[in-house]
């Protein structure tokens, strides 16, 4: 249920960006982009946005089809957080669930009354998780602030 919601919420995203794209390429293409003189680099830019913004559909595309591909493991409490986790923390009086998965970090996704943030082995918490189990701590050091989260269940 998790992977589907988060998949819809991803096709959700790339429609969005291709439609973009589109406007930016016809932009860049169109009879009224030509430049009016040399310094006029209206087309160019908005060519080279253009480029940027299929590239990004790319790596969404390739998001998505990770993310279909995945198989997600069943973990005990008694198992160290690795890869499809579902982790949930205490942190400052409160509790959030955290997903570990390969890419796409940042996500945020809503299943029920539940909020669920997406965290790569690349982030910060990410990082400090890989490899701690129920009743340990994940610090996360954030500028000066250290933040600690109390591991309490992994899914």
């Amino acid at each position: 249920m998790l992977m589907k919601k988060i998949c819809e919420q991803i096709e959700k995203e790339l429609i969005s960006l291709k439609a973009a794209a589109l406007a930016t390429y016809q932009a860049a293409t169109d009879e009224e982009a030509k430049p009016e003189n040399k310094y006029d680099t209206r087309a160019l830019e908005a060519s080279y946005l253009a480029g940027a913004q299929a590239l990004r559909v790319r790596e969404i595309e390739d998001l998505l089809n990770v993310y279909r591909l995945l198989s997600l493991p069943s973990y005990s409490m008694d198992q160290t957080i690795g890869p499809a986790a579902l982790v949930r923390l205490q942190f400052a009086q409160k509790q959030i669930l955290v997903f570990m998965l390969p890419k796409g970090g940042g996500l945020n996704v809503s299943v029920g009354s539940q909020q669920i943030q997406v965290v790569t082995p690349a982030s910060p918490l990410g990082e400090a998780l890989v490899g701690l189990g129920v009743g340990d701590s994940a610090i996360v050091e954030v500028g000066a602030a250290v933040k600690e989260y109390e591991i309490l269940e992994i899914c």
